[in-house]
């Protein structure tokens, strides 16, 4: 059919300002006559006309209320302008990891390769109807877009007049596989509904030893592996993946698969993958407030939403990110086959703890300290300066899964001899070298937003004076060591010069401990303090306390400096984690 292109006329919309990982409001909102489809012309403003028409685009993401009517919507308005062909995962489903392997990797029947993608995810927040939709734009380069981008589109939100789409365009069935053509004012468009999974699994092949997990997995010694992998109700887009790679793949029993059944709303279920929300996998793992009777598994995993963040667990044992990716990053080049020849440098985002920092000094590597959002590590990796990166908030990055990567190193490890090398041996062998970063991060979600500005403000100003800081330390804990360094984190890209300030608030102790607080730009409503905590700890005998003992000095400090209850009236955060 030859389908005709409309210009419909439209009305700026207050607030379409895209957070460090895209748009993101309650679904009542995007529901809202013109609010998307103000969005996306926008960001195909953005994009130029010239770089839209002939494009190869993706389209797809985490299966959440609303992303069907949203897939069709873009569709239509790709059409209109001008773009070539429209990839969509089959149902729609698309890990965010996953949309990055389709751009940098996939190549068409016809030799064409994506140049971007709308990734349709509000990551680790809540679905559903009276929860939330969230839409991101990533580059050629699979990544996010840059600021000089997003900040484009917001600028155009706020002066759009009219957006295009192609309303008499018949909807795509993204149940099946397959190439839908059509014929427009510019020619040809095609949308292809492709296996949402192959391509994803085909560069975790090329990154880890699957043969040798198959042999672990068909090992006598290993006979309890169903119970080791434990998915909770954290994820939707990963699940035709995880079950490719767990199950067909390598070999693993299905029961070892938990609460695979997609569903809009995530069952109900938070989607973020810490201590707080997934409290059925904490539970079973064994950490919960109540003892089980039944034996804990060896190890246990969780995702949020669009997959790009995870959550590690032993028996009885919490991997916090910091550590996670530091530990990574100390045994990358011996234990998984892709980082054999070396890694070109590590990174990680300012809250996440210095606990990288120590392996990169010690191995000798480039190191790079970013801002939070996955823009800032994509820039380092294009230009080869980082191989392996990671935040706090359970985010691990080269393309891969942490649960694979940690996965790995428990394998290589229990290769070498009889004894079971579990999660917690691993980690304890990391802090008896590099010594340990005591660490946990308070989330106070749902703040008003002027008083968490407020709030923000008063501790940029209390930074001018180091006497007062130290005199509010002090008054609150004498054991706490001074702070010598107060700022606001201002960070320059190596590779493009770009400068983004007001990252976050830091107090630098003189013991290496250190606080950071920042608003939080994933949030669909209100606003979100963080507050970060940090402790080192290089004698080994020290190195077993309990974390929130250790930390509760500096947490006592922490709630002092910044009047948290005189500002938002909350005595305890949300999320400890």
């Amino acid at each position: 059919m030859v389908f005709k292109v409309s210009k419909v006329s439209t009305t700026p919309i207050d607030g379409q300002k895209p957070g460090t990982s895209g748009l993101r409001k309650k679904v009542k909102v995007f529901i809202q006559p013109h609010y998307l489809q103000n969005f996306v012309q926008s960001t195909f403003n953005a994009l130029t006309p010239e770089k839209v028409r002939g494009a190869t685009l993706v389209v797809s993401g985490d299966g959440r209320y609303f992303s069907k009517d949203a897939i069709q919507i873009i569709i239509k308005m790709s059409a209109a302008n001008g773009v070539r062909r429209v990839w969509v995962g089959q149902n729609g489903l698309l890990s965010t990891p996953a949309v990055s392997a389709v751009i940098r990797e996939r190549v068409g029947v016809d030799g064409s390769k994506a140049n971007g993608a709308f990734i349709l995810t509000a990551s680790h927040n809540p679905g559903g109807p009276h929860e939330d939709f969230g839409i991101k734009y990533n580059m050629e380069n699979g990544g996010p877009a840059p600021e000089a981008i997003t900040d484009k589109i917001f600028e155009n939100t706020k002066t759009i007049t009219e957006y295009l789409i192609a309303e008499d365009l018949p909807n795509i069935d993204i149940s099946t596989i397959g190439v839908a053509n059509f014929l427009g004012p510019e020619g040809q468009f095609d949308v292809e509904v492709f296996d949402s999974a192959g391509d994803y699994v085909k560069l975790m092949k090329s990154i880890f030893d699957f043969e040798l997990i198959r042999k672990l997995l068909s090992s006598s010694k290993f006979t309890f592996w169903t119970l080791l992998i434990l998915w909770i109700k954290l994820y939707y887009s990963w699940l035709k993946s995880a079950h490719r790679i767990f199950v067909e793949e390598l070999g693993a029993q299905e029961s070892s698969l938990l609460n695979c059944v997609p569903k809009e709303d995530f069952g109900g279920g938070h989607p973020d993958p810490n201590l707080t929300y997934a409290k059925e996998l904490v539970a079973r793992m064994g950490l919960g407030k109540s003892d089980s009777a039944v034996d804990p598994p060896e190890f246990g995993a969780a995702a949020d939403g669009d997959a790009d963040r995870n959550m590690i667990l032993g028996k009885r044992f919490f991997v916090t990110p910091s550590d996670s990716v530091a530990i990574i990053a100390a045994n990358a080049v011996d234990a998984i086959p892709y980082f054999s020849s070396g890694l070109k440098g590590v990174a990680r985002s300012m809250p996440t703890s210095a606990a990288l920092d120590v392996v990169a000094k010690n191995l000798n590597l480039k190191f790079f300290e970013v801002p939070t959002g996955w823009k800032f590590f994509g820039n380092l990796m294009d230009a080869g300066l980082c191989s392996i990166c990671g935040e706090e908030s359970f985010g691990t990055g080269k393309n891969l899964q942490n649960i694979l990567m940690r996965q790995a190193l428990t394998i290589y490890e229990n290769l070498n001899g009889d004894k079971l090398v579990t999660v917690e041996d691993i980690v304890r062998q990391h802090w008896a070298i590099y010594g340990r970063h005591y660490y946990t991060r308070y989330d106070y979600e749902n703040v008003d937003a002027g008083a968490a500005k407020d709030l923000m403000a008063c501790l940029v100003k209390l930074q001018s004076s180091l006497d007062e800081i130290n005199s509010i330390v002090k008054g609150a804990r004498s054991d706490v060591s001074n702070v010598v360094n107060a700022d606001e984190f201002e960070y320059k890209d190596p590779v493009d010069g770009s400068v983004s300030k007001h990252q976050g608030i830091r107090f630098l102790f003189e013991d290496g401990s250190q606080l950071v607080f920042r608003l939080s730009g994933t949030g669909s409503e209100g606003a979100t303090i963080r507050l970060y905590i940090e402790q080192y700890e290089k004698d080994s005998s020290k190195t077993g306390r309990d974390s929130q003992g250790a930390l509760a000095p500096l947490v006592e400090v922490a709630l002092k400096l910044s009047k948290m209850l005189e500002f938002t009236g909350r005595s305890a955060p949300t999320v400890i984690t």
